[in-house]
């Protein structure tokens, strides 16, 4: 089955791929990995979309906006196509996600505060000798990781 009928989409990929804010190489991929059905083609050979394919091309960058991942992504879409709600699956990958992004902050902080430190070393080691550059030589702190 299509994802459109001759008549009731008839929009083209560039069309479609503006209004979602995706290239049109985006919507391919989806295609070729079966995110998206494989859309009627005109006689011209052009593909022709519809509402429900934007829809659905809109809904698949939104999860992965919030983390999910492309195979994620599919079971959810596998869950609609049983009538299933996967909203237990979507909350249990959307708090995985935002663990990892708890992680990357808290790391990011760490680095913050050695770049701060790093800027407060400046002043106080101008004429100290060095190899490289007296701020990024090795002190009393913490090793390089």
């Amino acid at each position: 089955m299509t994802a459109t009928t001759e008549g009731q989409g008839d929009l083209r990929i560039g069309e479609v791929a503006y209004r979602v804010g995706v290239n049109p190489k985006t919507i391919r991929y989806y295609e070729d990995i079966g995110l998206i059905p494989e859309p009627v083609r005109r006689p011209s050979g052009y593909r022709s979309y519809g509402p429900e394919d934007i829809d659905r091309i809109t809904f698949i960058r939104r999860a992965q906006r919030f983390g999910l991942s492309l195979d994620e992504i599919r079971e959810v879409l596998g869950y609609r196509q049983h009538a299933q709600r996967p909203c237990d699956f979507v909350l249990a990958a959307v708090r995985r996600h935002a663990a990892e992004i708890d992680q990357r902050i808290a790391a990011l902080t760490q680095v913050r505060t050695e770049l701060g430190d790093l800027i407060d070393r400046a002043a106080d080691d101008t004429d100290a000798p060095v190899r490289y550059c007296h701020l990024l030589e090795p002190t009393q702190g913490p090793p390089v990781r």
